[in-house]
């Protein structure tokens, strides 16, 4: 395998059959959670979780876990679930034995947006050998693939991390954006939480200006991602252009990966994650928020 060529950034499990015991390939399992929990208020609660009893009753060979909440998240941080600084990203990934030329292969329970949210913070980090399973590893196990119980013994590596800052804007970087219409804004969120429907981390609605693309549609509904024609007309429809700059957010900069690996999937290049997302715009009385016309929260405005 050549270790320099470009790495297509979705494989499949025939490639990864393949390839599994290349040298030069790693792969990381981001199985985990984001569990959506509706009050009877209107209100939502959203916590977050890494499936590591999942990943200890079975996984592919030579696959490391990764902890969703922990390794890849700046613990000073106090929004939750924000990347990681580059010293504890280069760590994480030195300690996983990662060169820059290790092709990483990513891989959640379907192929879903826990996986492009690693894939993300791989970019972000300046590390482009990365790629994720299509359709998981539900689609592994349902074609009858090796499964194991077994952890590989990796040997560390020191791994130079050089963040690529203009993949994750901050807050107000984004409110620049919405007020000057710099960049498209999609929220990936679900419709009703767009429309102002349900109150998340204490507000309802959406960022002044952003249409909503809700990232579930970017996928098969038998888990996967759909084919690169099918995102283009998704993409087309929300307003992206050849040209148009794009920042995404959703409820913890997790959903919204979704969309950035679509776009990137079409060939699009000026793109970014509001990784703060409506986690930290939410609570911000200072931060304009939107909703559609005639939508009442069901608890009233938290």
């Amino acid at each position: 395998m050549n270790e320099t060529a470009p790495v297509d950034s979705l494989v499949t499990t025939d490639w990864l059959a393949e390839h599994l015991h290349d040298a030069s390939v790693r792969v990381l399992d981001v199985r985990g959670f984001v569990h959506h929990i509706d009050q009877p208020d209107g209100t939502m609660v959203v916590t977050y979780e890494a499936a590591r009893a999942d990943y200890e009753r079975g996984h592919i060979p030579g696959a490391s876990f990764i902890d969703w909440t922990a390794d890849i998240t700046d613990p000073d941080d106090p929004v939750p679930v924000q990347v990681a600084p580059a010293a504890r990203l280069a760590a994480l990934f030195g300690a996983l034995g990662l060169t820059p030329a290790t092709h990483v292969v990513v891989y959640d329970h379907a192929g879903s947006t826990l996986a492009t949210r690693l894939w993300w913070v791989f970019q972000y980090a300046g590390h482009q050998r990365v790629s994720v399973l299509d359709g998981g590893f539900a689609r592994w196990t349902a074609e009858g693939r090796p499964v194991t119980t077994e952890q590989p013994a990796v040997t560390p590596a020191t791994y130079p991390v050089t963040v690529r800052p203009e993949l994750r804007t901050t807050a107000e970087q984004t409110l620049a954006a919405s007020q000057s219409r710099s960049a498209l804004l999609i929220d990936a969120r679900a419709p009703e939480q767009w429309r102002g429907e349900i109150i998340r981390s204490g507000r309802a609605g959406h960022i002044p200006g952003a249409v909503n693309l809700p990232s579930a549609q970017l996928f098969k509904p038998e888990g996967g991602f759909r084919p690169v024609e099918e995102l283009k007309a998704l993409l087309e429809a929300a307003g992206v252009t050849s040209d148009t700059p794009v920042i995404a957010y959703c409820g913890g900069g997790v959903a919204a990966t979704g969309v950035l690996f679509a776009l990137h999937r079409t060939g699009h290049t000026k793109w970014a994650n509001y990784d703060g997302s409506w986690n930290e715009w939410g609570p911000r009385a200072d931060l304009p928020a939107e909703s559609e016309p005639g939508v009442t929260p069901q608890g009233g405005q938290g």
